[in-house]
């Protein structure tokens, strides 16, 4: 199957190219490299991708792509337009640059496809962006309240609240999330953006708390996620929180965060294929983003907690 085969059209517009991988099994471990990049945030002066060439050196070696989550911010902005020409920027640049590609959705791009999250080498590598951890989406955002209300209501409307399957439940968390509008990330004056980037993210001060608390917070609760839903994952790859890591939890589950391409944090990319996980950190170098040093390597065939090797 050609790349041009491959690609479907999601329910926003944007032609997405799907992963191949998935139109044969979504349980067969990948004879190509799938990589797993989150958080680009293209659009926001907060991120470093100023341009979508810098990722080019990032897709050398991939047959696959998948974005999990918060490519862009697709949600409603006092200025629609750029909003619209940053959607057209990416399917441009993946059409014409990138191999066959799958966008997962994020709190900020909730309609970007219809896929939340995906499964690979039998089940073993679980992949979603992460929002769905937390009752409020974004536990140190201003709009943490009113998306926590919004998402009580959506779950008591349920016939049976207290037992959704994870479809289910992503699929509230999507529909509140399109419903938030954005704040400061479309904001195309560096002054305002600034200004307003700082009061949502910074003030009041408590808000750095929220952020070390959802930090600290997710590991576990991905974990304790992939338990009740998805028993046969071994790694859990997520984003959404921004700080890159890896943890090994105590049943042998690991935890993947990818980062962040926004400042002041880091990104990490994943690479699936049938020889293993390979976890590498990424660098801006000279204007492109490259891989760096390899965090860790995972044989798939073994349990997650035999590591071949573990950086830090």
């Amino acid at each position: 199957m050609n790349p041009a085969q491959a690609r479907a059209t999601s329910g926003n517009g944007i032609d997405t190219p799907h992963v191949r991988l998935l139109l044969r099994s979504p349980f067969r471990v990948p004879a190509e490299v799938t990589r797993i990049l989150s958080d680009l945030h293209y659009g926001e002066h907060a991120s470093r991708v100023r341009h979508l060439d810098r990722l080019r050196p990032l897709l050398a070696g991939a047959d696959q792509l998948v974005f999990n989550g918060d490519t862009l911010d697709t949600r409603p902005s006092r200025n629609e337009p750029y909003s619209a020409a940053c959607r057209t920027e990416v399917q441009d640049f993946i059409r014409q640059h990138a191999p066959p590609a799958t966008f997962l959705t994020g709190n900020h791009d909730a309609d970007i496809s219809n896929r939340h999250h995906l499964e690979l080498a039998q089940g073993r590598v679980f992949v979603t962006h992460g929002d769905i951890l937390f009752d409020n989406l974004v536990p140190w955002s201003q709009d943490a309240v009113e998306a926590g209300r919004r998402i009580a209501v959506e779950r008591a409307r349920e016939p049976d609240p207290a037992h959704l399957n994870l479809e289910r439940l992503l699929e509230i968390h999507r529909r509140v999330a399109r419903g938030i509008p954005q704040r400061h990330q479309s904001e195309r004056n560096r002054v305002r953006f600034v200004a307003r980037y700082l009061a949502d993210t910074l003030w009041p001060p408590h808000r750095t708390l929220l952020v070390l608390a959802a930090w600290r917070a997710l590991p576990e609760r991905a974990a304790t996620l992939a338990r009740q839903h998805r028993p046969a994952a071994r790694f859990i790859v997520t984003g959404h929180t921004h700080r890159r890591g890896i943890w090994r939890k105590g049943d042998g589950r690991v935890v993947i965060n990818t980062g962040s391409y926004t400042l002041p944090l880091d990104p990490a990319a994943v690479d699936v294929s049938e020889r293993g996980l390979t976890v590498r950190e990424i660098v801006l170098r000279s204007g492109e983003f490259r891989f760096g040093r390899t965090l860790a390597t995972f044989p798939l065939a073994a349990p997650a907690n035999g590591a071949e090797t573990l950086g830090t």
